[in-house]
């Protein structure tokens, strides 16, 4: 006798957080989802980041609605599923007067007309509000309040298992989807039914579609990053999540600021290595107290298995320049890979019928991903006339 194939209104490929936003818009719609995920436990670049929802990083216009929808989604879902978060917000620190001058120009561009909170503070301020930034030197700091921090090794198998109890959302762990043919998608542990496929399998673009994927434009980028215990905080609050100047030069909210040309020519000038690696420093907090800290960006050819010290190093060195570290202890480094498109902020693609892939979100994936996800499933229902 044949097994019966359990069956579904809906399967997504991937549960990262992508694959975890488009579950949770499709069920929130009724639908029945079904989640199929390769490994035993998302271990991908969702959960090797910051933990940051960074709205303030987005260029003001859609991507920036996009990011601030999806933070109202995840405050939803961070207290309906009892996350730990971090609402204290992000600090940019300026100690060069062009760093200053671009947050000045920021916050008098159209950004300071988008609907979040922000101000920039004197010296004495930030202390107030970050008592280990380093205040010699220092000239001013943007505050906003619209970022949150999650933890993501504790958040996406915590949101997995909200979405099984509170939405009916079904998981299968350690199996690999093959192929998706009239409504049955094929999998290492056995067929499927689903209407509709949902394909977020982040920077694996050669198992599904690949014809699509593989040639869509998408580019692999790695990142170094690290975590670190700070004598003083093991469990206190260390204020709002920071962001230096180099910063400014990597998200492109900040493009449009008429300093922004001259700070990157002095920072090529002065640390041409820090360009070339794309390292710009961000540090969150987790509710142990651990900090996390990072980043460089590698991209294509350049990107081998073996991590480099020396971005390590020259990480940590910049972070001293902004932050006490006296009693810094480094307690894991890990890399992380996804994949992002050079020109667009996402890429969306239907290589077959009843079938989307979502992908190349880049660094922006705990950030964009819920809005994204909402547009995404709503805009495919209304071209199916569902």
């Amino acid at each position: 006798m044949s097994r019966q194939v359990d069956r579904f209104d809906a399967a997504v490929v991937g549960a990262g957080i992508i694959g975890l936003a488009h579950a949770y818009e499709l069920a929130r719609r009724g639908r029945s989802v079904v989640v199929v995920e390769r490994s035993a436990r998302a271990h991908g670049a969702s959960i090797r980041n910051f933990g940051m929802v960074w709205p303030i990083g987005q260029p003001s216009g859609d991507r920036l609605g996009l990011a601030m929808r999806s933070s109202e989604t995840w405050s939803q879902i961070i207290d309906q599923a009892g996350l730990w978060c971090d609402r204290a917000g992000s600090l940019h620190l300026a100690y060069q007067d062009d760093e200053a001058r671009v947050l000045q120009e920021f916050t008098e561009s159209a950004h300071a007309r988008d609907d979040y909170s922000k101000q920039l503070l004197k010296p004495a301020e930030v202390a107030q509000l970050a008592p280990r930034v380093r205040p010699e030197g220092l000239l001013c700091g943007l505050h906003s309040q619209s970022e949150l921090g999650v933890d993501p090794r504790e958040a996406l198998p915590r949101v997995a298992q909200w979405l099984a109890n509170a939405h009916g959302v079904q998981f299968r762990f350690g199996c690999l989807a093959t192929g998706f043919d009239n409504q049955v998608l094929k999998t290492s542990s056995g067929p499927m039914g689903a209407e509709t496929l949902f394909v977020c399998s982040g920077s694996d673009l050669q198992t599904l579609y690949p014809e699509s994927l593989a040639t869509a434009g998408l580019v692999p980028c790695k990142l170094q990053m690290m975590r670190a215990v700070l004598d003083g905080f093991p469990h206190q609050s260390f204020g709002p999540m920071l962001a230096s100047g180099l910063t400014l030069r990597h998200y492109p909210a900040f493009r449009d600021c008429p300093s922004l040309p001259a700070l990157c020519e002095r920072l090529d000038r002065e640390v041409p290595e820090l360009g070339r690696l794309g390292i710009h420093i961000l540090v969150s907090q987790t509710r142990d107290g651990e900090l996390t800290l990072g980043d460089s960006h590698e991209y294509g050819d350049a990107i081998d298995p073996f991590d480099k010290p020396e971005i390590d190093d020259l990480i940590l060195r910049r972070l001293d320049t902004f932050l006490d570290t006296t009693g810094l202890t480094i307690t894991s480094r890990w890399h992380g890979l996804y994949v992002k498109h050079l020109t667009e902020p996402y890429v969306v693609l239907k290589p077959a019928p009843g079938v989307v892939a979502v992908t190349g979100l880049g660094g922006a994936g705990m950030t964009l991903s819920f809005g994204l996800a909402e547009r995404v499933v709503q805009e495919f229902f209304q071209s199916a006339g569902v």
